[in-house]
């Protein structure tokens, strides 16, 4: 398997790297992620003219076409910076339901104007107490009149107090647990009866508590089939999974570097610490690590465009355990090297310790994608 990015990969991956390196710093991350709403509009509109929202997106909408492969270039990248905008919410997940279920109006309402960063999105279902089961969702929908009424929940939604428009995953028929059964619904977040909480997760990011009271939709709102939306459910979080194990290997890129750069400058009994042979070798482990985090990364993103469900779903979980325990290992290890200084808030290396544990938590844990490599 070819691990080499093309040239036009390569040209993506620095033009994005230089913007980031001189227009997204430690200092001035810090002051964004402190901010009301813990993202940049400007770093947003930033992202919008060099077309790195554009993407995943056809070019019919204005967007790039590129595979998941391409996505995993930006995602490297972000993840390298701990970017804190809501790109995987609004490119991983939103848009992603309207650019695979949504009608052709639905598309050309939403996605270039997604595109062109007028519009974030979010992607809600989780219920009180609900963790990765896609198939439990905190809220009700009932047709009536020409539409539908929306009541229920959706905790822990990714990005959702930033979000414009929100992707809310409603039981529609049948009962909790059940696959069929399950609708999409496109909910504007200032529609009437749509309250949200929000709240700085670990890591910094934004995340917020979606209450929809007798929310009215128009029956445009349904997003794909009514009751048949879990297969898209899957293939949407499988898609931005593989996202998350992208961003996870440029972190650790960072983790390793900064770590290795550390070891090479800190002196004890008048050498440099990275002289000693047991701090070599767990630098070696943490390069290991690295390697193998971005193998399997690169396979899933490979996989995520073109294998049948049932491989697609196996390889990602593989993917996810893989990428799961190296955030765990290289993360600990940054921090150990580093010694005291390395829980400081004042060092990168803490934040990207904090960045590393959510991503082995987001979208399914190590023992999730266990029991769900097995299933398959």
């Amino acid at each position: 398997m070819d691990f080499e990015y093309s040239d036009e990969q390569k040209l993506l991956s620095e033009t994005l790297r230089k913007f980031l390196n001189t227009g997204y710093t430690f200092d001035a991350r810090d002051k964004i992620m402190k901010t009301a709403t813990g993202y940049s509009e400007d770093v947003w509109a930033a992202l919008a003219e060099m077309g790195i929202l554009s993407v995943p997106f056809a070019a019919e909408h204005g967007g790039f076409g590129g595979t998941t492969v391409d996505m995993m270039v930006v995602m490297e990248a972000l993840g390298e910076a701990l970017v804190v905008e809501p790109y995987l919410a609004t490119v991983g997940l939103g848009g992603q339901f309207v650019a695979r279920a949504g009608t052709p109006a639905q598309q050309q309402r939403i996605l270039p104007s997604l595109i062109q960063g007028k519009t974030k999105m979010a992607f809600g279902h989780l219920p009180s107490g609900g963790r990765y089961d896609l198939r439990s969702v905190g809220a009700k929908a009932r047709a009536a009149g020409d539409g539908f009424v929306i009541d229920g929940e959706a905790r822990m939604v990714l990005d959702g107090g930033a979000a414009d428009v929100l992707v809310v995953a409603a039981r529609t028929s049948g009962v909790d647990g059940d696959a069929r059964g399950i609708s999409l619904f496109l909910v504007d977040r200032g529609t009437p009866g749509v309250t949200t909480r929000e709240y700085r997760t670990l890591d910094n990011h934004r995340v917020a508590d979606v209450t929809l009271g007798g929310v009215q939709v128009a029956r445009d709102a349904l997003l794909g089939a009514e009751g048949q939306a879990f297969p898209v459910m899957e293939e949407v979080v499988d898609y931005a999974t593989t996202l998350v194990c992208a961003e996870a290997v440029g972190a650790i890129k960072y983790a390793h570097d900064a770590t290795l750069d550390y070891l090479k400058t800190r002196r004890q009994f008048g050498v440099p610490i990275g002289s000693f042979q047991a701090l070599q070798h767990r630098m070696v482990d943490i390069l290991i690590s690295y390697e193998q985090a971005k193998s399997i990364a690169c396979l899933a993103s490979v996989k995520v465009d073109t294998a049948d469900p049932a491989e697609r779903r196996r390889i990602v979980s593989a993917a996810k355990i893989k990428v799961a325990d190296a955030c765990r290992h290289v993360s600990q290890e940054a921090v150990q090297l580093h010694g005291g200084m390395g829980m400081t808030e004042e060092l990168k290396v803490s934040h990207t310790f904090r960045r590393l544990t959510s991503i082995a938590a987001a979208f399914g844990d190590a023992e999730h994608h266990l029991e769900r490599f097995a299933g398959a």
